[in-house]
């Protein structure tokens, strides 16, 4: 097979190691030469950022952090930054977190070192999104990029168990979305591989020993991974459907995620063959979905969107937003019934091999 494509790697400084967040942020804070650093964290996170920061001296505490990013909550955060002359943003925490730093940035283009706290991977990424009157939108922008991301798995032991597996089957949707999003390509596979291997393996391990680093640092590695193959590969189905789950019906993030990936995957792996092996090679099993379902089944992973409060009387709506927005390069045609098909199965958690002969 012949190889032509085009693929952008995005330049980032990545620190890693358990227990070293601290250190790693006052020598990144020295290196940037920054002066007046604003610290981004949730009330939940707040004790963590104050431990971490404690070298460097922040001039500004926020922690006015709310899911999916309303533009209100963006645009006070940006009036603190340019009031307190704000030239380098630390974001500690997951996905919401990460994402009001990028609002920050989007405005004013402030660097940010971001301090990951779950699997979200947005730390690694490029894009941002904000929610107003219920839509979301992302956006791609080169200024969101976090300059210095520090991994530290120790600071993955204050999220519970539960929530390490949505956060890290959210991390696992990167991957697999990856593969056949609009500008996948070769390395974004090999990525989204390794990726795959990396979650599937440190999510179990966190599963049998919530208080161990191993499986935590396995986990976080792959969620890098999977946010660097998201990067360069784009939004695929599954990622336009969350989009749209999250901020029309404020749906939480890293659950809906976790309960739309299996639909999404039975869906288009039939259409998509090499995909689907590579997906199976990294799950170690013959078929991508009982991959996926054995994984999930070991995990105790999140079923069914009615038990975040989505309802079936919902799915017309969400499938006149999302239909648009579905990339022309899916493997699979999407139509309206279709689409209805997934959301109806994602919504009462029925298996999703429905999908696969729809």
């Amino acid at each position: 097979m012949t190889l032509d494509f085009e693929h952008v790697t995005l330049g980032q400084r990545v620190l890693f190691g358990s227990g070293k967040a601290a250190e790693h942020l006052a020598a990144e804070v020295l290196r940037l030469d920054a002066g007046r650093v604003m610290v981004i964290a949730s009330e939940f996170e707040s004790a963590i950022a104050d431990r971490i920061s404690a070298q460097i001296s922040p001039v500004l505490r926020w922690n006015e952090v709310v899911m999916h990013v309303p533009v209100e909550t963006a645009q006070k955060a940006r009036n603190a930054a340019t009031a307190n002359n704000i030239d380098l943003l630390v974001s500690v925490g997951g996905g919401s977190t990460t994402g009001l730093a990028k609002a920050v940035a989007l405005a004013t283009g402030i660097p940010i070192i971001a301090i990951p706290t779950t699997y979200a991977g947005s730390e690694a990424t490029n894009v941002w999104g904000m929610t107003d009157a219920a839509r979301k939108t992302t956006g791609v922008d080169e200024r969101v990029l976090p300059v210095t991301v520090i991994y530290d798995a120790a600071l993955t032991l204050s999220l519970p168990v539960d929530l390490s597996v949505a956060s890290g089957l959210n991390a696992m949707a990167h991957c697999i979305d990856s593969l056949w999003a609009p500008s996948a390509d070769p390395i974004n596979a090999a990525l989204a591989a390794e990726g795959i291997r990396a979650l599937s393996q440190g999510l179990p391990a966190i599963k049998i020993d919530p208080n161990g680093l191993a499986g935590r640092e396995r986990a976080l590695y792959g969620a890098y991974l999977s946010a660097v193959a998201f990067a360069s590969a784009g939004s695929g189905m599954h990622h336009k459907i969350c989009h749209v789950l999250g901020g029309t019906f404020n749906l939480p993030h890293a659950q809906t995620h976790a309960t739309v990936l299996p639909y999404v995957l039975a869906f288009n792996a039939p259409a998509a063959p090499e995909a689907s092996s590579r997906i199976a090679a990294a799950f170690g099993t013959v078929d991508p979905n009982e991959g996926l379902q054995k994984l999930r089944g070991v995990l105790g992973a999140p079923r069914a969107l009615e038990d975040y409060g989505f309802t079936v009387h919902s799915i017309r709506e969400a499938v006149e937003v999302v239909l648009p927005q579905i990339p022309a390069t899916n493997p699979r045609r999407v139509d309206r019934e279709s689409l209805t098909a997934v959301l109806a199965a994602a919504t009462t958690g029925e298996d999703p091999k429905i999908l696969i002969d729809l």
